[in-house]
């Protein structure tokens, strides 16, 4: 088996190949879930805000067990490229079986929404095995002092391009006649294709020596140091932060296609323009906010951040659907109000991913990494997912469907203006981490001229 030294000197073609096919791949496929599995409900098996949670819970519990589990079995196995190969192809074929799903008979109503959460639910847990677990991990093996730029920066756009790719040509495929099933279609051959392809491509020059700590679940369980994480007050007041804010998110971004489709009456594809093109020029302030975070300015990008995201969440909240003329893909204030809540999301998302890693203590960077996907990706989308199944079948536009006699909840607004309430919240822990920053600035500077 390779140890890392060796396992660094992969280089060329092949690792580009794997670095961008994977990646890019990973990202549209986590795209394609976040912005089309909760469309695809809504057309194929009910308007119903109960499914979307049950999704949104059930994966993202499938989503940080499969990371600690697999990722504590390839740090004792040191096989990396186990996890990245059938994870990947998992991956895929549970894409395609999940828009099966709409196969099932609408008189089975309860099993087609029990198979459409337990469907998510095990792609999640293969896409965590494939490409958090395994890919994430084998770029940091391979990062060198001559390949860290690109890789940093093909890791940096990807997520870029995915929402970009995944949104705009996942309306495309949709279409007009809602064609789910072509969308997951390509999507998971596209996701295999590249299983295959590290199949072919990975070594054991992709091994790294194995890491065991007593037994498996001792070493599993270590990854959740809370007592020593605890001990770190501005960490704790960023994870806190990064939690409500990302509650407040949750709140509203899983209706944000069933918003713009059902309650404003826009076409898929015409949704995957609207959202995407405000998003991505969005993006474009990742530039001068990296150049505020090199300057050490963390909690007052974070503040700036969190008002420019509420911002935008108001524009959109008052908008009703008899101002909008859905045969035009052009509305001032929707993309006004997309764009402005982008440079939000981007602004905290950031900033705080920076400022958290320059927390975490040395000797413990992976288990502080577990820590992270707990506040970031657990809770928010427990917490916001209940929060806006609340707001959708209370606030919301409600109809009964004669065919299956089921009562359909249409989100409108409200799950805007309710967002953006949970994410004011967020203002107060990074307020009180701004003294503990200034000392730890103050500290660094003492060190640095000593």
């Amino acid at each position: 088996m390779a140890n890392r030294n060796s396992l660094q000197k992969r280089s060329g073609f092949s690792m580009w190949l794997l670095v961008w096919g994977l990646g890019l791949a990973g990202q549209i496929c986590w795209n394609m879930e976040n912005q089309w599995f909760n469309t695809f409900v809504y057309a194929k098996i009910g308007k119903d805000p109960s499914i979307i949670t049950g999704m949104l819970i059930c994966s993202a519990a499938a989503t940080t067990f499969a990371t600690f589990f697999f990722g504590t079995l390839a740090d004792r196995t040191g096989r990396r490229r186990t996890l990245i190969s059938w994870g990947y192809v998992l991956w895929g074929i549970f894409t395609i079986t999940f828009g099966l799903t709409q196969y099932i008979s609408k008189d089975l109503y309860l099993l087609m929404a029990v198979s459409v959460v337990l469907a998510d639910t095990i792609m999640s847990f293969f896409g965590s095995m494939g490409n958090d677990a395994g890919f994430n991990t084998w770029t940091n093996d391979i990062m060198t002092d001559k390949n860290r730029g690109g890789i940093g920066a093909a890791l940096a756009t990807q997520p870029v391009l995915g929402t970009i790719l995944g949104t705009v040509v996942g309306g495309i495929l949709v279409g007009e006649d809602d064609n789910y099933m072509r969308l997951f279609v390509i999507m998971g051959v596209f996701v295999i294709v590249f299983g295959f392809i590290s199949m072919l491509t990975l070594g054991k020059q992709d091994d790294v020596a194995p890491n065991k700590d007593g037994g498996f679940w001792r070493q599993f369980i270590s990854v959740f140091n809370f007592k020593r994480f605890f001990q770190l007050k501005e960490l704790v007041l960023v994870h806190v932060a990064i939690a409500i804010f990302f509650i407040g998110f949750n709140v509203y971004f899983a209706y944000m296609g069933n918003y713009l489709i059902y309650y404003l009456g826009y076409s898929a594809d015409m949704m995957g323009i609207i959202e995407a093109v405000p998003l991505v020029l969005a993006m474009l302030t990742a530039i001068p906010i990296g150049i505020l975070i090199n300057k050490n300015k963390h909690p007052y990008i974070c503040i700036a951040a969190i008002l420019t995201n509420i911002i935008g969440l108001m524009i959109l909240f008052p908008i009703k659907a008899a101002q909008v003329d859905p045969s035009s893909i052009f509305n001032f204030r929707i993309w006004l109000g997309i764009f402005v809540v982008g440079v939000g999301y981007i602004g905290i998302l950031q900033t705080t991913k920076v400022w958290a890693k320059q927390l975490y203590p040395k000797n413990a960077k992976g288990q502080f990494e577990g820590i992270w996907i707990l506040f970031f990706v657990l809770i928010p989308m427990i917490g916001g997912s209940l929060i806006g199944q609340a707001v959708v079948k209370t606030s919301g536009e409600t109809f009964l469907e004669e065919a299956s006699g089921q009562m359909q909840y249409v989100p409108n607004g409200n799950v805007f203006l309710v967002g953006a309430c949970v994410v004011i919240f967020s203002l107060i822990p990074i307020i009180l981490t701004i003294k503990h920053h200034k000392a730890r600035a103050a500290l660094e500077q003492k060190e640095d001229a000593a």
